[in-house]
Formats: C-alpha cells, structure tokens, sequence
C-alpha cells in the first residue's frame, strides 16, 4: 500500500490502461499539477510498473508505459471500477465500459479460482500461510513491524 495507496497513484495507472502515454495527457485527464505527476511517475519508472521512452529529442519527450509488472495491477483497476460501478454511480450507470475486444462485450471485474474457475467470494476464502495455518493477529503486526524495520534500515 506504501506504493498504491496515495490518492493520484492508481489514478495514473488507471490513465496508462486506458492509453494515455504522454505526460500532458495524463495531466490533462487527472488535472493533477506537473510536479506530483512526476513524482508519480518517477515512482512508477523506479519500482517497475511504468518505462519510460523518448520520443522526441527537442525537447525531450517520453512516452510512459506499463511494463508487465504495470500491467498486472489492471485487475485491481478492473475491481475498483466494478466497485464504484455498483456504488458510486448514482443511479446513472457507469460513466465508463471495459470492452472484451474479443467477443465484444462489455465486462467487468470478478474474482475467479485460478484453479476451478469458479466464482468466489471473501465468504468462499481462507485466509493462512503457505504452510496451511491460519494467519493470526500477531502474524499480522509482525509482518508490519518487520517492514517497518526494513524501511527504517534503508
């Protein structure tokens, strides 16, 4: 969450799927200001979601796109657009439609076993560690304080 968990984040991920590349396009669709668009990005360049790519010399410019790591948050974007589909719309439908080019159809986020196929839900889940045990509380927090730990050593 360190990573995605700030406000224009995933709203820049959500630009790069959509097929915005160039830094005044993604600035004008999020109206954010130049220099957290930036941060963002060199962010993203840094820990492998996003390359960046001339494409002019003068003056430099780039074209920012998601590598495969980037590309595999599109689910998580999938999800958050389902969710706000079913809840935030007001009545009006969704403002935006996920189209299969495949097939045609729209589509939308669902959570499926990578085994089975099936559909599921949290209800339909178990949440343990590889070995099969149930995770704890304290699992938890020592997980974090042993993050934190990391982050404070670097």
């Amino acid at each position: 969450m360190d990573l995605l968990g700030d406000w224009w984040t995933p709203l820049v991920l959500r630009e790069l799927v959509y097929g915005s590349e160039r830094f005044d396009d993604i600035q004008a669709a999020l109206g954010v200001g130049r220099n957290v668009l930036s941060q963002r990005l060199q962010r993203l360049e840094k820990e492998g979601l996003v390359a960046r790519r001339k494409y002019q010399d003068h003056p430099p410019r780039h074209h920012y796109l998601l590598t495969e790591k980037g590309r595999d948050f599109f689910p998580v974007l999938a999800m958050i657009v389902r969710w706000g589909d079913r809840w935030l719309d007001g009545g009006k439908g969704p403002p935006v439609l996920l189209r299969h080019k495949s097939c045609g159809r729209a589509i939308h986020g669902e959570m499926v076993c990578s085994h089975c196929g099936k559909k599921f839900t949290r209800d339909d889940i178990a949440v343990e560690t590889p070995a099969g045990e149930p995770i704890t509380l304290e699992d938890r927090v020592s997980a974090i304080a042993r993050l934190n730990a990391s982050k404070s050593r670097k």
